[in-house]
This record gives C-alpha cells, structure tokens and sequence, in this order.
C-alpha cells in the first residue's frame, strides 16, 4: 500500500460500471478507503446510457454521423445536466455516505478544462475520400489547468468530475471521459490511471486476460487484430495517457466487486496494465 502513499490515482467511473447500486456503494467504499490509505484519488466519470435515457424521455431525437452522435445545443444542455448534475451528485452523495468527503466538478469549475471542438475525419466506403464530420458540440480537452483539483485534494477531499468544458468561444462542450480522464491523469502526473469498463481487461486470441503490456506490445496487438473492435480507441486512450506522463494505465471490469482495491492492493492485480 505504500507505494501510492501521497500518489494522485485517476479512476474513471463508466456509465455501463453504474448500474448496480450495491456495486455503486462497494466503489464509493472503496474510493473512500483509498482516501483514508493516504492515496489522492480523483474520479471521472461518464454517463452514456444515463443522457440517452433522458434524451428519449424529453423526446429529443439524435442524429448519427459515421456512427458518432451529433451533440447540438438541446443536446449539449441535456448531457450538461445529467453529467454535472444527477449522476455527479449521485457519487458524491454514494462517496460521503460511506464516510467519505467528496466534491462534485466539471471542466468549467476553476477553469479546470478547455475545450476545442472535435474534428473527426472518416472515410467514404465508397470514394475512399475523407470527410470532416461536424458533431456539434463534441470536444476535446485543449487545456488542463489542474489548480482546483490540488486545492480540493489538499484538503483530503475526493474530486469527482463530470467531462463537460467550456470552449474559448463560450459554447458548452461534451467530451468523451476516457479522453477527459486521460488530461487530467497526466496534467497530475498520476500514478496510476484506471480504467473501469465492463470488460476483464486486454484478452488474447483466446480469450484470456493479459496482464501486462507496453505500448510497443499494444501497438502490435491492434496492428495484428488481436485488440480489435472498441477496445482499440480504449487501449489509444491508454497510450495517449502514458504519453502525457501517466506512470501506468489499468484496463480492468467495474462490475467486479471491490476492483479498484484489487487492482491497487494486490500483487496479481485485476486488470490489464499497460506501461510505456
């Protein structure tokens, strides 16, 4: 346990690790003892099926380019509020319950995040000619400045932050959280960066888990077909972090009770650890 004594550890909290309450609770315990263990944790959390689940009850209709969904304004506003708020407060509520302290944030708190608008580039099937897809109001984190977060941790309180920013033209931006998460792990140069999805981790052609790997071993299992399908952008986030200075990057399954202790605390781990 030692050795994340005063460490800063990103978690990122999916909206598909969130289903459960009693797994809800056993996270928010968990967070809470690595806070009393002397570990600065920081959570980020997502929200997928929550903003489409309120979208549909508005009856706001979503439009999909290339398979991605275009945020406009009545969009934007929507995924603001449940990010920022509902879901955001729910963890710190799960969090202070179990003994915890914990803050709710997003980007636009203490100008922690700026956003630029996201450009996404596909390729027609047909013509084989690139498009630029306009999605509205998608980012991505242009600046971290991570001063709000330090002050809260100082004061061995937990941030919890929802991946909403403001833009340099004053539009509110919704941005991916594994990105979001990733800026900010390494804008504090994290220990470690944890990645909590509905999947064991990294698996090899037959369908075992890996437990190590380093970018160079990653870049070759995407290369090679072995990562495939949407654990590619997952495993990029990954290798993005480590380049911002992220020591270590963890891939492992929300849905495993306690996960986040026995990926931190135990000598197998849980999940699939990817080093520079």
């Amino acid at each position: 346990m030692l050795r994340y004594d005063d460490q800063v550890v990103v978690v990122k909290y999916g909206g598909h690790a969130m289903g459960d309450p009693e797994l809800g609770q056993a996270f928010a315990r968990d967070i809470t003892l690595l806070r009393q263990s002397g570990v600065m944790p920081v959570v980020v959390h997502g929200g997928g099926p929550q903003i489409g689940s309120m979208l549909k009850r508005l009856g706001i209709e979503s439009e999909f380019k290339g398979g991605l969904r275009v945020t406009d304004k009545a969009t934007v506003e929507v995924v603001e509020m449940v990010l920022a708020g509902s879901i955001n407060k729910e963890i710190v509520n799960l969090i202070n319950t179990e003994g915890g302290r914990a803050v709710g944030l997003c980007g636009k708190d203490g100008n922690l995040v700026t956003a630029e608008k996201l450009h996404r580039r596909v390729r027609d099937p047909n013509s084989a000619i690139e498009q630029i897809l306009d999605l509205g109001f998608v980012g991505e984190p242009a600046e971290i400045n991570p001063t709000v977060l330090k002050l809260v941790m100082k004061e061995e309180l937990i941030p919890v932050v929802a991946p909403v920013a403001p833009g340099r033209d004053g539009e509110t931006y919704n941005i991916n959280a594994d990105t979001f998460a990733g800026a900010i792990a390494g804008a504090l140069n994290a220990k470690r960066l944890l990645f909590l999805t509905d999947v064991p981790g990294v698996l090899d052609k037959n369908g075992k888990l890996i437990k190590e790997l380093t970018i160079s071993q990653a870049e070759a299992l995407i290369e090679d077909g072995t990562i495939s399908g949407g654990m590619i952008p997952k495993v990029e986030t990954c290798i993005e972090a480590l380049s911002l200075g992220v020591e270590g990057v963890v891939i492992l399954n929300g849905k495993v009770a306690h996960a986040v202790l026995l990926e931190l605390f135990t000598e197998h781990g849980a999940g699939t650890l990817i080093r520079p």
